[in-house]
């Protein structure tokens, strides 16, 4: 089967496994609440910034997409902690979370550091 290159990029891969997972929670958290639409978002902007920046020639504009997907993936644990404090999930649902999220964004750094070595982050 063909691919896209961007669907090789393990960091892709689990954002999408992260997108699923995601949306198996919102199933479960009220529609009317605030951080819904925020986590949904969010959690789907992770892998489209992930294609779009693997798509760019330069250095700096690869880079600039996969801070916006680095960004949008800690924005989703903000997401998970005000879910946790307004008691909408459990402290283990968050952790779980969060322990995908911190994987996807270690990645994300890495394929910064690799794309743009002299780039401090």
């Amino acid at each position: 089967m063909k691919q896209f290159d961007h669907e090789k990029l393990t960091v892709y891969q689990h954002s999408i496994k992260f997108v699923a997972w995601a949306a198996e929670l919102l199933e479960s958290v009220p529609k009317s609440t605030a951080v819904y639409d925020q986590l949904d978002r969010a959690s789907t902007s992770v892998p489209l910034n992930i294609a779009e920046g693997n798509g760019k020639s330069t250095p700096k504009d690869r880079c600039k997409y996969f801070d916006t997907a680095r960004g949008s993936a800690l924005e989703c644990a903000a997401c998970l902690d005000v879910l946790l404090a307004k008691k909408k999930i459990n402290s283990e649902t968050a952790e779980n979370g969060k322990a995908l999220l911190i994987e996807i964004v270690s990645m994300l750094i890495g394929l910064i550091r690799s794309t743009s070595p002299d780039r401090k982050i």
